[in-house]
């Protein structure tokens, strides 16, 4: 059965767990590891890690941070934040992650979309779109870089379906008006996107409760859904998360 995906989120800073709203206002959680083991002892399908200042610093994800994480679970784990490289890839490949999400680098160089997909295979390869709202684009979304700092000038629905064109598996595009904010995805913003393009698109910035994880589905047509506040707080547990959707008519995997 081909079912929903709750993803929990990890934001890193600094190798420690945060979580801020609208990119900024970050609070640490704790350890990323830690956290992980219990995601996955708790039912996530998957998880993901997401060095958020690896690229406003100009360094590398951290790799020590990763390992200790990826030996915590048993569940498959993206990693974001700092890859540029197809040397990148490799290295976080070899550290045991699944896929690898690439966002600042594909914009600047959307070679490097293609050269991963030939070389790993599109499965491993994710391409983060961080959105902002932006009258000035045909999808009404403007496509942002270097962690949320910086517009791209593209429209983002336009870069997803170029993304797919060049062998991206799966896009995750998150609403930066909407990050940590609790009141829903950005739900026009992820339509327009998944009735775009054929790959999986998962859902991310602002689910606050368990009507939104639906709403990401039902509405957004997500294939996943990414998970921060919620879990990390203690909103919902993910077997709540799941149970709510699979009562709803959601496939999911209890």
């Amino acid at each position: 059965m081909d079912y929903r995906r709750i993803i929990p989120c990890l934001d890193v800073k600094d190798g420690r767990l945060v979580k801020g709203v609208n990119f900024v206002n970050l609070k640490e959680i704790g350890d990323p590891a830690e956290n992980a083991k219990a995601y996955c002892d708790a039912g996530a399908d998957e998880l993901a890690f997401l060095d958020i200042t690896a690229t406003v610093e100009g360094r590398k994800t951290l790799i020590d941070a990763v390992k200790r994480t990826v030996a915590a679970i048993s569940v498959p784990l993206t990693v974001g934040g700092g890859i540029r490289t197809v040397d990148d890839i490799q290295e976080m490949l070899d550290a045991g992650v699944s896929r690898l999400s690439i966002n600042t680098a594909a914009v600047r160089r959307p070679e490097l979309i293609e050269e991963a997909a030939k070389r790993f295979g599109s499965d491993r390869i994710t391409v983060a779109i961080d959105t902002r709202q932006s009258a000035t684009l045909p999808s009404g979304f403007e496509v942002m870089i270097n962690g949320g700092t910086e517009g791209a000038g593209i429209d983002a629905v336009e870069w997803a379906k170029r993304c797919e064109s060049l062998g991206a598996g799966a896009i995750l595009p998150t609403s930066m008006d909407a990050d940590g904010m609790q009141t829903g995805y950005d739900l026009p913003m992820t339509r327009a996107i998944a009735d775009a393009v054929k790959l999986p698109v998962i859902a991310s910035g602002g689910a606050g409760s368990l009507e939104d994880l639906y709403a990401g589905v039902v509405e957004g047509h997500a294939d996943a859904l990414l998970v921060a506040s919620i879990a990390h707080f203690g909103t919902f547990t993910i077997r709540q998360m799941k149970e709510f959707l699979k009562e709803k008519g959601i496939p999911v995997r209890l």
